[in-house]
Formats: C-alpha cells, structure tokens, sequence
C-alpha cells in the first residue's frame, strides 16, 4: 500500500528510514538537520514499529550509540548537521575501517552559505577522507530514495554509508510516496570478536588496505548499477557545454536550461559523489570540449578527476570558492562559460524594491523578551571590563550587546576562559572573565571544559543560561530537560547544578534571569569567590525560552518623551526589538509590534525613562 503526501525534505529523510527497517536512530539537533529524528519518532508512531529513537548529549554520543547498535545487527542511523560531523569525527574514523553487521547510515546535513553555522564545509570531503560511500540527493524525492540504496550498500559492503542533503533539499518541500515498512526480522546478537570490533594499531594494518578495496568495488558499482542517480541527460543538438552536477545544483541547472528552451548543453548528474564513477565522468568530458563543473561547496567531483584540462570549475576559478551556488549564480557562470551576456538577476529586483519601499535592513537578534538578553545586561553592568568568550547558539547574538567577545565552537566558551586566564596569568595580572553557554551546549560539550577548568584552577565566572529547551535549533529537548521523542516514552532529568558540582564546582548559584538585581549580585559574589579560592565559580541564570509560551507576568511598559534623552543606552545596550528610536525626535518609543511586555527594560534605562503603565497576569 503507498499514497503521497506533501513533505519536508527531512521528514522525507525520515519517512525512508523507517520505511527501511531503521530500529535504532539517535542525533543531535543542528540546522539544517534539526527536523529528522522528531519525524523519525512521528513516522515510527504512525506506523508502529520497534524504531529507538533518542537524542544524544552531542554527536559524538549519538553516532557511537548507532554504531554500537549496527555492531549488534541492527539497521541504524546518526543524524547530524555538517559541523556536528567535525564532533563525531573520532568514531566515524575509526568505525570506517570496521566491518560493521547492521546496515548503518550517518546523515550529514551541509549548510552552503552558510545561513545556520559556523563554517559551510563539505561534508562528501569527510566521506572521501573516511573512504566510505557518499549519497548527495538532488530532490526531497531522491533524498528518500537514496536511504534504501545506502542501507543496502551499507550491508553488502558491511560498511557505513553518508547521506549528504544540502540546506535545500532538508527545507524544500515535494510530494513525496509513502510505503510500508520493510519487514527486518534481525534480533540483536553481538558476537564478541576483538579483531573485528577493537581498534587496534594492529588492525588497522589490516582493516585499511580492506577499506580500499571495498572503495574500489563501491565504485564500480556506482559505474554500472545505479543509473538512477548517476546518468547524462544529452542535448537534443550538437552540445557547446557539457555541465557536471551534484547535488541540488543538477535541479538548479535543469530549471534554468528548462526556462532558456536550451537543446545545445548536455548535463551529467552525479549522486554519488565519492567515490567517483570515474569512467563514467571522463567519458562524458572526452565527448565535450567545453566542461563546467557545479558542486557545493568544495572541489570533491573535480578533486577525483585525473586529468582537469577542459575542466572550468573551482579549481581555475570558474567556480566561486566560497559560498552557496543560488539559482542566479549558476546562471551567471553558464551565461559566463558560453559567452552570453548574464541578465539581471532576482537579487537585483528584490535589492531595488527594497529601497523603493525604504525597507532598512536589521541584523538578526534575540527575540524579544529573550532571558539571554536580561542576562547579558546583568553581567555587563557588573562587570563591564570583562572578556566575554560565548558559544554556540541563541546566545551567540549577545553580540549585539557587546557580550560576546569569542566564539570558536560548542563548549569553546569554557575552554577560551580557561586559555585567556592563563595567558594574563603568565603576564601576573588579573583580568576578569566571564563565560557564557546555554544549557544544551553545556550538556554537549562543555562539562570536559569545566571539569578542567576545576582541576587546574582557572579562576573565572561561567555563567550558564538556561532557558530549558535547546532553542536555536528548534526547541529540542536535553538531559536538563529529560523529555523522549516517542509517546508513551520518558526520560530522566539531569539536574543542571548537581552535574557542576559533580565537575567540582565548589561555587554555584541561581537567579532569575529576569531579576536583574539580584543577577547583578551573584555576578558580583562569583567573581570574588573565583579570585579568592582559585577557581571557577557558576552562576546560572534562569527562565523559560519564550518559545514555551509559559504564564508570565505581563507589564506593559512606556517610553516617557520628557525624560527620554535620547542617549540610545537602551537600544545599544540592551537591544531589543521592541524598543525602537525615532531619528527625528530623537527619542526612543515601544513599538508594540514586539513588545511582549516582559518588563524588564524598566531597569534599563539610566535616565528612568522607560515605566510601567500597568500590570496584570496572563
């Protein structure tokens, strides 16, 4: 039985996996791979079956406990965006070499652009460094399709498999077939062998030259029996430009040769970009005098061609280097490559109508209302010498208010706090510093940090900002929280203080985020416990993430023209959407658009301009 149904590219993703007998799927949330496992849960729901389904601390976890379930057999996933890989790198590595039971597939979501990260690296480059099988869908459709074929590649070749879907593939939508689930009766069995499960120098001595061959069979079969997604689509004339694509760029090429009515350009579509069906590619640039290759974002398909001569592509500047290939930018290289003048693009129009409209752009910030926002507010009033190292997430906006001073990755902010106290340390001075991340980033990573931190005496103030959800990402849930994905199911809390005491925090305490005196206290205290015992000392501000529309206290707030001085104090510090200045009066106003009446602001202004009007409960 099959119907079709309007879906996300991730819940497509999703609706493959189970439909393919995955039993055991874990992630860790990340855009643009945020949505899959919650729709794994949804579809394992709908549909009844066995599947576990569990978000891990981080990606490391959630890919060693997949692995560990493929070593047992089962059919398996690990789901994560393409930076989470850098976190899972370690195991992926390792589990490479392995000859592993249950099919075992590690979805990688890449952000070209990047439009949610930190970097827009490429993840096919950690499949041909691994040596493992890369699948890169083009079409939500094909994304499905492509989990079947990965999970029997996976099993044949007792191998782990990569699935690549770029941003636009996890986020477009498309009507997608819906189909039973296949029938896998595969009872775990863990057969104890240390030569096949141990990663030994030793057999890796082995196992490698074993890795090689099994990449050199795959490859022949990505030659010969997977036509679908590897396959030329000719010209209908004498081709003047023969196009290899990858990915969602084929779809972008094929839409733009569609409008133009072009029958002169052939086009080589590559879905399995590693390892590459070499025959198959040099035998299409031989038929073309003129080729372009169209990848995102890095030279993968053009690194593995052994002669690059009629090549135009990233590698002789053809290709931008950096950033994601839009619709206009393919454009414009065809248009480029063939001689044709480029014709003004979409980008220029919605460009111009912005500045009809006097549309001024604004920065991305934290919603309003945000308990980060008060947060930072608090510590910068207290301590405004400071060095402030953050981290990854919601947080990271605290930016705009002068709060973040580094960000490297998650749980860098505790580790940076370590690094800059040691470098005044070798100087003999004493700089304050303060420390923020979030508490899903602090389950994710930044307990190894702190506990360091701890043992060797870093004296600095970590203030950890929990808003009990994992916000950035959608509103996921962590071990702060405790919360399963799949009903009936339930989890247990990890208590947030009792694990920085059980990293030796000797100082920790709790406000209310939204209480900026008493914040400003506790701030104050840990900064003088730090210095006075030699250690880090935890502050953790907390409130609910606006997301969870939990009752609060409601205060409408207003702007007084007659003591408003037009200072910007509250709009540079505090910088919150609902608080807007007027350049003509020069004074500042509530745009009640954003207000969510959170009232805090009223402690913002140093002028006592902002005031409550009245107050009620929601």
């Amino acid at each position: 039985m099959s119907n079709k149904a309007i879906l996300l590219g991730n819940e497509a993703i999703a609706r493959g996996i189970v439909e393919a007998g995955c039993e055991v799927a874990a992630a860790y949330p990340g855009t643009p791979s945020s949505e899959i496992l919650p729709s794994i849960a949804k579809w394992a729901d709908d549909l009844g079956t066995r599947t576990i389904v569990e978000w891990g601390a981080n990606e490391k976890v959630a890919f060693e406990m997949a692995a560990a379930a493929s070593f047992a057999g089962k059919r398996s996933c690990a789901v994560m965006k393409q930076v989470g890989l850098n976190v899972a790198a370690d195991p992926f590595m390792s589990v490479s070499h392995f000859d592993i039971k249950g099919g075992f597939l590690l979805v990688a979501a890449d952000d070209p652009g990047p439009h949610s990260s930190q970097t827009e690296q490429d993840s096919r480059f950690f499949a041909m460094f691994a040596k493992i099988p890369c699948f890169d869908p083009a079409t939500a459709v094909e994304a499905k399709e492509m989990v079947f074929d990965a999970y029997d590649l996976s099993e044949r070749h007792k191998i782990v498999t990569m699935l690549r879907p770029g941003v636009r593939v996890d986020h477009c939508r498309q009507d997608v077939e819906l189909k039973d689930v296949i029938e896998i009766s595969r009872p775990a069995s863990f057969e104890k062998d240390p030569r096949r499960w141990v990663c030994l120098p030793a057999s890796v001595r082995v196992n490698h030259p074993q890795l090689n061959a099994k990449r050199e069979a795959i490859r022949e079969e990505f030659e010969t029996r997977f036509s679908r997604y590897n396959y030329e689509v000719p010209a209908k004339k004498k081709a003047r430009l023969g196009v290899i694509a990858g990915g969602v760029s084929f779809s972008i090429v094929m839409d733009i040769l569609k409008a133009w009515g072009a029958d002169d350009i052939s086009v080589l579509k590559i879905g399995t970009p590693h390892p590459l069906p070499l025959k198959m590619v040099e035998d299409f640039i031989s038929r073309h005098d003129n080729v372009v290759v169209l990848e995102e974002t890095y030279p993968v398909i053009e690194m593995q061609l052994n002669d690059r001569t009629k090549i135009k592509g990233r590698w002789n500047g053809w290709v931008p280097g950096a950033g994601e290939l839009l619709p206009e930018l393919i454009e414009e290289i065809l248009c480029r490559v063939l001689g044709k003048e480029v014709p003004e693009g979409a980008s220029a129009e919605l460009k111009k109508a912005a500045e009809d409209l006097n549309i001024t752009p604004r920065p991305p910030m934290l919603c309003p209302g945000c308990p980060h926002r008060a947060s930072f507010f608090s510590i910068r009033q207290t301590l405004p010498k400071a060095i402030y190292p953050s981290d990854i997430g919601c947080y990271t906006l605290g930016v705009n208010q002068g709060m973040v001073d580094a960000v490297v990755d998650m749980g860098a902010s505790i580790t940076l706090a370590s690094g800059l106290f040691m470098a005044y340390k070798a100087d003999g001075k004493e700089q304050p510093i303060v420390a923020t991340i979030g508490d899903s980033t602090f389950f994710h990573m930044g307990l190894p940090g702190l506990a360091s931190a701890v043992y060797n005496k870093h004296i600095f103030v970590l203030v950890i900002l929990d808003n009990s959800l994992t916000a950035m990402t959608g509103g996921q849930s962590h071990p702060g929280i405790g919360d399963k994905l799949r009903k009936g199911e339930t989890g247990r809390r990890v208590d947030l203080e009792g694990a920085v005491k059980g990293c030796g925090v000797n100082w920790v305490k709790t406000t209310e985020a939204y209480d900026i005196s008493t914040s400003r206290t506790l701030v104050k205290e840990a900064w003088e416990h730090a210095k006075a015992h030699e250690e880090p000392a935890v502050v953790i501000f907390r409130h609910p993430c606006m997301l969870l529309r939990q009752k609060q206290a409601v205060i409408p707030v207003t702007v007084d023209p007659e003591k408003c001085i037009g200072c910007k104090f509250c709009i540079n510090f505090f910088n919150c959407p609902g608080l807007v200045f007027d350049e003509k009066s020069k004074k500042a106003y509530i745009d009640e658009r954003f207000c969510v009446k959170c009232g805090v602001c009223i402690n913002v202004c140093p002028h006592g301009a902002i005031l409550a009007t009245e107050g009620e409960e929601a």
